[in-house]
């Protein structure tokens, strides 16, 4: 196993990525060519089931070693073998030489491609799990053919995965730069402004607004960066840097615990270097 990078060379190297893979080929989930041979996502949560074998750690292969909650979801072809995701009966135990690492560790036991195929596997079940029934009439759905799609029994509305689009942005200022904190979040862990789009926006549009609802900070000069898949449970992060151009610090106390000013050179404690958030954090805060 090799650990999660120290820095990455630009957001698109980022976990959840596909660049981050290699040898990965997706599939539509009903071309599964069946047999007990391939390689399993298990999941129970946001947990990742895998082997560890003469120091190595592993995906299972081969016949699934736990009882599945739900049928398996055929996701493609992983180094030439069949991939396939799956909800793990939470009541079952788990066998000798096999673990469950969390995908939301800030360091886990997996590398960097099985954090990333664990983020494809949670984010597809997901999805699974919310479209048994179509939005617009609630009867059920069917698969569409050669496809990731669901359709509806009933009236015909067709149903595909839903990414949802978010910002998030580093600001600055000379020698600052503006963070924020969750009441939830661990102690000192601050991060950056982020939000759901709008109707009718753009992403610029986005930026400017969340960070003047959430702290009352008017920004300029707002410039993409990149972006990250985050599938926890379906986002696409898309980064910026933007500058200050004026107001006072207002917290938004219905998002936040606070919103603050810090030197460059006196930073908290900041997200994980597997997020977007930190990358921005790191890129330009130099």
């Amino acid at each position: 196993m090799a650990p999660l990078p120290d820095a990455y060379p630009s957001p698109a190297h980022l976990p959840f990525n596909d660049t981050c893979i290699g040898d990965f080929t997706r599939g539509a989930p009903d071309c599964d060519p069946g047999g007990d041979t391939g390689w399993w996502l298990a999941l129970n949560g946001t947990e990742l089931l895998l082997r560890e074998e003469n120091g190595l750690i592993q995906l299972p292969a081969g016949s699934c070693p736990m009882p599945a909650a739900d049928p398996p979801l055929y996701l493609g072809r992983l180094c030439g073998q069949p991939l396939r995701a799956l909800r793990l009966d939470r009541d079952a135990s788990v066998p000798a030489g096999f673990f469950l690492e969390s995908l939301l560790g800030a360091q886990p036991r997996m590398d960097i491609a099985q954090l990333t195929l664990g983020g494809i596997a949670a984010q597809v079940l997901h999805w699974r799990d919310n479209s048994h029934f179509c939005s617009r009439c609630g009867q059920g759905n069917q698969p569409v053919p050669g496809e990731w799609g669901m359709k509806c029994k009933s009236c015909g509305y067709a149903h595909y995965p839903h990414i949802h689009p978010c910002v998030i942005v580093i600001v600055r200022r000379p020698g600052e730069v503006l963070l924020t904190r969750k009441a939830a979040w661990p102690p000192n862990r601050y991060s950056l402004v982020a939000g759901f789009l709008e109707f009718g926006e753009c992403l610029e549009e986005a930026v400017a607004r969340e960070v003047l609802e959430e702290t009352g900070i008017r920004v300029q000069n707002i410039r993409y960066v990149g972006s990250q898949s985050w599938p926890f449970p379906s986002q696409l992060m898309a980064g910026f840097v933007a500058d200050y151009a004026g107001g006072e610090i207002k917290v938004q106390e219905s998002e936040l615990e606070d919103a603050r000013w810090f030197s460059v050179d006196d930073l908290p404690v900041l997200p994980p270097k597997r997020s977007i958030a930190r990358y921005l954090i790191d890129e330009y805060c130099q």
